[in-house]
């Protein structure tokens, strides 16, 4: 049976409270409309197209939180972050980013915004990379949307080094993990680690 217009948009207004990263094909799918429907839904209501929305929580998130990095110099966008611990960005792949011939995003941008998130969730004015193990497991394409995920670790972390997991997914399919060792003028995760 069909929602009626009110009860869905009220319900949409719910579910991108509670997920603000949905897109208009997802919710489509959810509410078993047209994404069109789904857009003039979103105007009328008030709610910004999904990039918008983003860009909101990356402001709010990079503002409010992060010390290590300037906005401009991450790569993706930082929508959840909780310093020393976790932290999470989007990277929306276009064809400025990948290789003419092959259509696949070229290794470095999933590198930056690996690196960068690495920065990013460390509690420190200066945290620089030190070393890092790559794994590129799948290719990723343009049009594609990124998902980082970093995990700061603090089993492995000493007073010389603070480590950092970076896992990427591509529709919840892991395409790239990272392990940087990172360096901190001030190492918060010491205290805790003995």
């Amino acid at each position: 049976m069909r929602v009626p217009k009110r009860e869905r948009q009220r319900q949409l207004e719910m579910s991108l409270e509670q997920n603000p990263f949905l897109t208009d094909e997802e919710l489509s799918k959810q509410f078993k409309v047209s994404v069109q429907t789904i857009r003039l839904d979103r105007l009328e209501c008030g709610i910004p197209e999904l990039r918008e929305r983003l860009k909101t929580v990356a402001a709010r998130t990079m503002d409010a939180e992060v010390k290590s990095l300037q906005s401009d110099e991450v790569i993706g966008e930082i929508v959840d972050i909780e310093l020393d611990k976790r932290a999470i960005s989007i990277f929306d792949v276009t064809d400025d980013h990948v290789f003419r011939r092959s259509g696949i995003a070229r290794g470095h941008h999933l590198f930056a915004q690996a690196n960068s998130l690495a920065v990013a969730v460390l509690d420190d004015d200066l945290a620089l990379t030190v070393t890092s193990t790559l794994n590129f497991l799948k290719p990723v394409k343009s049009g594609d949307r990124v998902i980082a995920r970093a995990t700061v670790d603090k089993e492995r972390s000493n007073e010389k080094r603070t480590y950092v997991d970076v896992v990427s997914t591509v529709e919840n399919e892991t395409v790239f993990t990272g392990e940087f060792q990172m360096y901190q003028t001030t190492n918060h995760s010491r205290s805790e680690v003995k």
